[in-house]
């Protein structure tokens, strides 16, 4: 008698998990470069090879991360004497070269030397793909944003998910049905897609059950799925809502395109 296959499942945290990610059904797309659900207005699921190579972050990415600095006060322009505010930075030292005493080595400069520190969570690098770089937002603060599930060590099954702040195009949904339940506000799974192998074996509801349990210790109360009816099985990033309702989804919102799927976590 064969031995049962082994199963893992795997949280996608650096680029050696987001590499495990699997390839879509459908050649046209590709979950390792899909901003669908990030990008409400221009989000696309297409393969872009271009965003599975490491880059730089873009500018409006880097203008996020970074620090704002205060410009100058233009009205102090026709003053003869200035304050010198002794924790400014200039280039790579203090405004007049003077030292902060209140500093350590290693520390951040422009941090405020009398607020409490904040540790410091993981990240990935700056730059790292684009798709890992918007997986990795939450690492910080709750976790992943997505998982694998493995068959023997080969990748079957892929789920993203995380909150609704993550993903604006699922609250463009929910925003379609003010019925919904405003509170508590749900975790969201955005897509679960299986392999062409790996189909009817029913690991897609594995990996979904393993979602649940996770956002559920986050705090999350319910999670909340948004199939689309009518498409192609390879086409869509939610499935269908009877693939939920086996799941212990019910219907939250109906539509005959565009349903809302909910489930209450104990």
């Amino acid at each position: 008698m064969p031995a049962a296959p082994r199963i893992d499942i795997l949280d996608v945290t650096d680029e050696t998990s987001f590499g495990r990610i699997p390839p879509c059904a459908d050649p046209g797309f590709d979950h390792r470069s899909c901003d669908y659900w990030e990008d409400p207005d221009r989000g696309s699921r297409a393969a872009r090879l271009d965003w599975l190579q490491p880059s730089a972050p873009s500018a409006q990415e880097a203008s996020a991360a970074t620090p704002q600095r205060t410009r100058a006060n233009p009205f102090l322009a026709d003053l003869d004497v200035r304050a010198t505010n002794p924790f400014a930075l200039s280039g790579l030292g203090l405004a007049d070269g003077r030292v902060n005493p209140f500093a350590e080595d290693g520390d951040d400069l422009e941090e405020n030397p009398f607020a409490p520190r904040r540790p410091r969570g993981p990240a990935v690098p700056a730059t790292s793909p684009r798709k890992l770089r918007l997986l990795a937002r939450g690492l910080g603060v709750a976790g992943s944003y997505a998982k694998v599930l493995l068959v023997d060590d080969e990748a079957a099954v892929y789920c993203q998910f995380g909150p609704l702040t993550a993903y604006p195009r699922a609250q463009r949904t929910r925003d379609l049905y003010p019925a919904l339940p405003a509170a508590p506000l749900p975790a969201v799974i955005t897509c679960i897609a299986t392999t062409a192998a790996a189909r009817g074996q029913g690991l897609a509801r594995r990996l979904v059950e393993a979602v649940c349990d996770d956002v559920a210790t986050r705090g999350f109360a319910a999670v909340e799925a948004y199939p689309e009816v009518g498409v192609r099985e390879d086409a869509t990033s939610s499935a269908t809502p009877s693939f939920w309702e086996g799941l212990g989804f019910v219907v939250a919102a109906a539509d005959a395109r565009f349903p809302v799927m909910r489930r209450e976590l104990s």
